[in-house]
Formats: C-alpha cells, sequence, structure tokens
C-alpha cells in the first residue's frame, strides 16, 4: 500500500475516533445527569436542577470541580501504579467502542470478531480496579478490588453463555451482522410482515437470555443492587477510598463507560442495534444512529430504576446468584436452544449467506 493511502487510512482512523470519544464523553455527562434525575424522581426529589437550566450544567461544574482539586496520593502507596490504575480503567473502557457500530457502517473498526473483542476488554477493566484497591497500600480498597474481581469472574460466565445463544442464531461473530440479521430474518419474516422488524429483534424469542444478561450486566458493572465492591456501609468506597480529584474522576468515568458499554451491547444482542422497529415511513426515515441512541437510553433508564428500589444484596447471595443459579440455566439454555435452531433449521443465518 502506498505511505500516503496509509497515511489517510491512520488520519481517518483517527479523526473517526476523535469524534467518537468526544460524542461518548458528552453523552456520558448526560447519561449521568438523567441517573440523578431518575433516581431523585423516584425519591420525589428534585435533583440537579441549579447549574444551568433545569441543572443541564451540573455534570460539566463536577467535571471542572475535580479537574481543579488537588490529588491527594496516600504516603504509603505505591504511587506509579496508584495513578496509573484510573487511567487504565479509562482508557479499557473507552477502548470497547472501537468496534461497536451506531449506525450501519458507522463503526472505527468493523471486525469479524467484534464480540469476542468487547468480552476481553471488559474482562481486563477489573486490572485497573485490582491495581488501585492494591496500590493504595489499606486494607479496606485491598478488599474491594478484590470483591470486585470475584463479582466480575462470577458473572462474566453468564454473559458468555448468553452471548453464545446469539452467535447461534446468527452465525458470525460481527456485531453488524448481528443487527442485519435481526433486521432480516425472525419471526416477522417468516408470518409474512418482513416490515414489523421489532418482532424480528432477539428479545422476543430470547427473552429470558435478555434478562440473564441485564442482571449480570448490573453485577459486570458494579451497578446497585450489586455494588459491593464500593459498599459505603461496608468498605467506605471500595477500592476508590484513598481517590479524590481527577483519578477519582477517571474512575467513575470509566464505570460509566462500562455502563454505557453494557446497555449498547444489550441494544445489539437483543434490541436490533440501530434498525427501525418498523420499516414503514416514518420510522425508516428516522436515522439508524438515532434508534441505536435512543434503546441504549431505554436500556439504561432501567439501569437506573434498578438502582432506585432494589435494595443491595448480601455478598454472599451475590455470588449464589452467579455461580448456582445463572450459570447452570445459561448453560441449560445454550444447550436448549441449539436443540430448538437444529430441528428448526434457524442456526447461522448470516453464515449461510
Amino acid at each position: 500500500m502506498p505511505l500516503i493511502d496509509i497515511l489517510i487510512l491512520v488520519g481517518t482512523i483517527l479523526l473517526k475516533s476523535v469524534i467518537l470519544v468526544v460524542a461518548l464523553l458528552i453523552f456520558v455527562a448526560y447519561i449521568l445527569y438523567a441517573d440523578r434525575k431518575i433516581w431523585a424522581a423516584v425519591q420525589l426529589r428534585r435533583g440537579p436542577n441549579v447549574v444551568g437550566p433545569w441543572g443541564l450544567l451540573q455534570s460539566f461544574a463536577d467535571l471542572l470541580k475535580f479537574f481543579l482539586k488537588e490529588p491527594t496520593i496516600p504516603a504509603g502507596a505505591n504511587k506509579g501504579i496508584f495513578l496509573l490504575a484510573p487511567l487504565v480503567t479509562a482508557v479499557l473502557a473507552l477502548s470497547a467502542w472501537a468496534v461497536i457500530p451506531v449506525n450501519d457502517g458507522w463503526a472505527i473498526a468493523d471486525i469479524n470478531v467484534g464480540i469476542l473483542y468487547i468480552f476481553a476488554i471488559s474482562s481486563l477493566g477489573v486490572y485497573g480496579i485490582i491495581m488501585g484497591g492494591w496500590a493504595s497500600n489499606s486494607k479496606y480498597p485491598f478488599l474491594g478490588a478484590l470483591r470486585s474481581a470475584a463479582q466480575m469472574v462470577s458473572y462474566e460466565v453468564s454473559l458468555g453463555f448468553v452471548i453464545i445463544c446469539v452467535l447461534m442464531i446468527v452465525g458470525s461473530l460481527n456485531l453488524n451482522d448481528i443487527i442485519t440479521a435481526q433486521r432480516d430474518y425472525g419471526l416477522a419474516t417468516a408470518i409474512g410482515l418482513p416490515w414489523l422488524t421489532i418482532l424480528n429483534w432477539y428479545w422476543l424469542p430470547l427473552f429470558p437470555m435478555m434478562v440473564i444478561f441485564f442482571i449480570s450486566a448490573l453485577a459486570e458493572t458494579n451497578r446497585p443492587p450489586f455494588d459491593l465492591p464500593e459498599a459505603e456501609s461496608e468498605l467506605v468506597a471500595g477500592f476508590m477510598s484513598e481517590y479524590g480529584s481527577t483519578p477519582y474522576m477517571m474512575f467513575m468515568l470509566g464505570e460509566y463507560i462500562a455502563i454505557v458499554t453494557m446497555c449498547a451491547l444489550t441494544a445489539i444482542l437483543f434490541l436490533g442495534g440501530w434498525t427501525s422497529p418498523v420499516d414503514l415511513p416514518p420510522f425508516n426515515f428516522v436515522p439508524g444512529a438515532v434508534w441505536f441512541t435512543l434503546k441504549v437510553c431505554f436500556v439504561f433508564f432501567f439501569f437506573s430504576m434498578v438502582k432506585a428500589f432494589v435494595p443491595r444484596y448480601r455478598y454472599d447471595q451475590l455470588m449464589r446468584l452467579g455461580w448456582k443459579v445463572f450459570l447452570p440455566l445459561s448453560l441449560f439454555a445454550v444447550f436448549f436452544y441449539g436443540l430448538i435452531l437444529q430441528i428448526t433449521g434457524w442456526a447461522g443465518v448470516m453464515a449461510a449467506q
């Protein structure tokens, strides 16, 4: 390949990456605002309402506050790892979005193993937490980090089996293929209503798997009621106890980006990604990126509502749910859906093309 073509390719990828990161950071700022407003509404409070109209600039004010505060490092901490840990968490969380298609063909890297890439990146996210807890040189942050490691390992197994159920239907690891399969094949196509795309989406045949995926995603991202690594009643703030100012903000940024990633993955695997629910005017006039964003916000609304009304689990309950309930259920589902697909011949619809 000529040098000029390589430079153009690299420049295009860098430009796409900058646009994606800026859009994602702004989106996360307002997702955080929405999280606080939804929680406030459930508790009959106003929530953020002072900084800017209706409090819309509250997240940016918090960013400025964290940025201007002086970072403090414990005297006994390993300073290099202590400061590197939040950076690792934030960078890994952002890296997952390199393969997520927000519209048809709108992905920085449309690779054939996109789902494996996201799964690998989300698995690596625990390293930032372990590094932060260990480098703090304090027993409570270290306990929080160990809890987070055990929690992620426990629920990633179930997440993996749920993803396998989807992959058996599609026959491809490419995220764009998973979305295209939900647009072109499924119940609506089988009954002669191909325009009713919402019936093709996998939320209908894989509804139990979607529930398991949603609950496991809550545990994977340390969201209530599974926020045991940060349980203030037991560990003060868990692995972030010794952090403040910008490093603390980086941890929280990584956490919220991971939450949005799981919402996006739920939309891709079960809600048709960027596809319209009805392939008729005026629905199909709406850009796919808008549909994708609306679905991510829809899933996040349930993330936020669970935080508002479900009490926190004990740690033994959390582990029991992961290993004794979700693991057998998801493993059984793989065999069950595999058998159904073998009988009906629907397995690998994209691989057959």
